[in-house]
């Protein structure tokens, strides 16, 4: 059997990289794409290169970022521009193989194993398609090559920025045996305490296991860790049509105990998933809630509905009996909704008894959002409340809407500001613990996330 070529793709500091591009002056400075609201509340997206010498990564309380490097210069997050540039990629990364599966808006895996006998080898398709997108967009990227997802997504972080790893068949093994444990999929802080008191420090340690005492002490996830140090990974390139999940989040400038504000932002969120249903021309069956409080304990529920849905008021009624009782009496960080469980349209649509006066003004909002933006309608119990309207993706892209909003920016052709540079000074002393959230806006596609702390 021939053995697959897979290859990982992924950007190097994404957003950063595309703000260094487009703004000549902040080439070779630290850059963080991602700006507080009051009190530098927000987290960071991105960061190039030259801040993340200062220990600056993405998920880190903003506070900390500039603590860590006062001279950073910060900018507000361009979804649009993000968007776009997100597209330009993944049309390259089709010239080589219809088989893409994006994973977030930075980075997708392609299978190449038909497309040896027009393009060349794995690594002369991985260097084509680095060259294509040096030469077109002016970034770049670091790529995996292997014979597994696993093992080129392992590779393509090895060597950043701009890295090539190739590894060969047969050598998988090998490849991994020197690497931390930590940088194999499955193994997070629990797992990889567990795996300490069996001495298991590298993949190879891990490789060197007996996989019946591994199961004994971890269950079946053992065996497959053993697996995966291998190098062993049947996962194929997925679908690259098949969306899992469509969300938006929203971190409050201040906690909030107050029932009111939860509830239309709720509202906010669930306008803008629907309207992401509906423009994907499918339904959703699942809607899921995420609530943050103020100590960052993170909790999720989920529902599935009677009858799968496009309408906002369907998916914001669930949202808020799901939300209700994790929200009472509680200061809130974080909302968000996210929908998934989608199904072909005309399919879903035999069973579900729409309103047609109903269907006929929500499609009319929508053409009138086409046209004129997406703030050009709105609803009445959302006027004034200095919501943010929801961040608009195509499926697989991920990242924060901070700052302005990225449509109005288009559509007026204001430029985007530069934060200054702050003076020691002017740093904010009541720091936030340095610790690790997950991005607070991010946004998955099968894969939540932003721009990659890779």
């Amino acid at each position: 059997m021939t053995p697959r070529t897979i290859l990982h793709v992924d950007l190097d500091a994404f957003f950063a990289a595309v703000e260094q591009r487009d703004h000549p002056e902040l080439a070779g400075k630290p850059v963080v794409v991602g700006m507080g609201g009051t009190g530098d509340r927000g987290v960071v997206s991105a960061a190039s290169y030259e801040a993340r010498r200062f220990g600056v990564h993405s998920a880190m309380p903003i506070r900390t970022a500039r603590r860590l490097c006062p001279t950073c210069v910060f900018v507000p997050v361009d979804g649009a521009t993000y968007q776009r540039v997100s597209r330009e990629v993944m049309a390259i990364l089709r010239r080589f193989t219809p088989l893409v599966e994006p994973v977030s808006i930075d980075e997708a895996f392609l299978d190449v194993t038909a497309s040896r006998a027009l393009f060349g080898d794995g690594e002369t398709i991985a260097r084509r398609i680095k060259q294509a997108i040096r030469d077109e967009l002016r970034l770049t990227a670091s790529v995996g090559v292997a014979r597994t997802k696993l093992v080129a997504k392992i590779a393509s972080d090895l060597r950043k920025p701009d890295g090539l790893v190739v590894v060969p068949p047969g050598e998988e093994a090998t490849f991994l045996a020197p690497l931390a444990i930590s940088r194999l999929w499955g193994v997070g802080p629990q797992t990889a305490s567990a795996l300490a008191d069996f001495g298991v420090r590298t993949i190879g340690d891990l490789a060197a296991m007996d996989r019946a005492a591994l199961t004994r002490r971890l269950g079946q996830h053992g065996a497959s860790l053993v697996d995966r140090a291998h190098g062993i990974d049947a996962d194929p390139v997925d679908d690259p049509d098949a969306a899992k999940s469509i969300g938006h989040e929203h971190t409050f400038d201040v906690d909030t105990a107050d029932p009111e504000v939860i509830e239309r932002t709720l509202l906010a969120m669930a306008e803008g998933v629907s309207g992401r249903i509906r423009a994907a021309g499918t339904k959703a069956a699942t809607i899921t809630v995420k609530v943050r409080d103020t100590a960052f304990h993170t909790v999720t529920r989920q529902r599935t509905l009677p009858e799968p849905t496009d309408l906002t008021e369907p998916i914001w009624r669930t949202a808020l009996d799901l939300a209700r009782p994790e929200t009472r009496g509680k200061r809130i960080r974080l909302v968000g909704i996210s929908a998934s469980g989608f199904g072909e349209r005309e399919h879903l649509g035999l069973f579900e008894p729409d309103d047609p006066r109903q269907r006929r003004a929500t499609a009319a909002a929508d053409e009138l959002r086409r046209r004129y933006g997406p703030r050009a309608v709105t609803r009445a119990r959302l006027l004034r409340t200095g919501l943010p309207a929801p961040f608009e993706r195509d499926h697989g892209t991920a990242a924060e809407r901070r700052g302005e909003h990225a449509a109005d920016v288009q559509r007026t052709g204001r430029k985007r500001p530069v934060a200054p540079e702050p003076a020691p000074g002017d740093l904010d002393e009541d720091l936030e613990p340095d610790v690790d959230p997950e991005p607070d806006d991010a946004i998955d596609l099968g894969a939540v996330g932003g721009d990659s702390p890779a």
